[in-house]
């Protein structure tokens, strides 16, 4: 990764983990980007960054540049600065994935359109109120359909799932590269066993590329009697 480029900021998900948000909320509160916290914001400053031959450029890993609630002159405003570039790739993620449909017929063809999906079950994410994101199903059915060539799929933090059908998913969706991980700050989420993961790995490891990142025993694992 060549490194991040914020035109769009702030996000509404309130993911439990988001290490970003916490940092907007902390560290970055007295920012002018941050003073009204995590809410979305448009940075006029970042477009006139430059980017070079070969640059693999991350954008807005400081928001989600496509839930619904950025508007829709911001997204094309950001996609235009990408398409001046065509010989850097841009990588977008979202947690709303069906919004790049909306999108397709002006998306840059140096943009790498990517996905957080932790997990196969809708009910974790429920239950433990995880997210106020699109469902993981819901996520998965936009990227299935999604007619582009490069997709990513990161699981991470990744949350237990059941193995087959997460696989599957993974195959459905067809992502040249995907990124794995557990969560890095202790929110004591409901992880899967390590086992379960490095299988997982060893099974989409035959059709797509894997980029292994914090990959260790689930934090109840080390816990005397389990």
């Amino acid at each position: 990764m060549s490194g991040t480029w914020n035109p769009v900021t702030g996000c509404l998900y309130n993911c439990n983990y988001c290490w970003a948000r916490k940092l907007a909320t902390t560290k970055l509160q007295n920012s002018h980007r941050y003073l009204k916290g995590f809410k979305p914001n448009l940075n006029d400053a970042e477009f006139r960054s430059k980017f070079g031959k070969g640059d693999l450029v991350f954008v807005s890993d400081m928001g989600d540049l496509f839930g619904d609630f950025i508007p829709s002159e911001w997204i094309a405003r950001v996609l235009d600065r990408i398409s001046d570039y065509p010989e850097a790739d841009f990588l977008l993620m979202t947690k709303n994935p069906k919004r790049y449909n909306e999108f397709l017929p002006r998306m840059p063809k140096n943009a790498i359109l990517g996905v957080t999906i932790e997990t196969n079950y809708d009910e974790i994410v429920q239950i433990d109120k995880v997210s106020t994101a699109p469902l993981p199903s819901e996520r998965y059915n936009s990227m299935k359909g999604l007619d582009w060539n490069r997709k990513l799929v990161s699981i991470e933090p990744i949350l237990d799932f059941d193995l087959k059908t997460f696989k599957r998913w993974i195959e459905d969706i067809y992502p040249f590269l995907v990124y794995i991980g557990y969560d890095n700050y202790n929110h004591k989420l409901r992880e899967p066993i390590l086992k379960m993961t490095l299988n997982l790995i060893s099974m989409i490891s035959e059709n797509a590329l894997v980029i292994k990142k914090t990959i260790r025993p689930a934090w109840f694992e080390n816990i005397q009697g389990y």
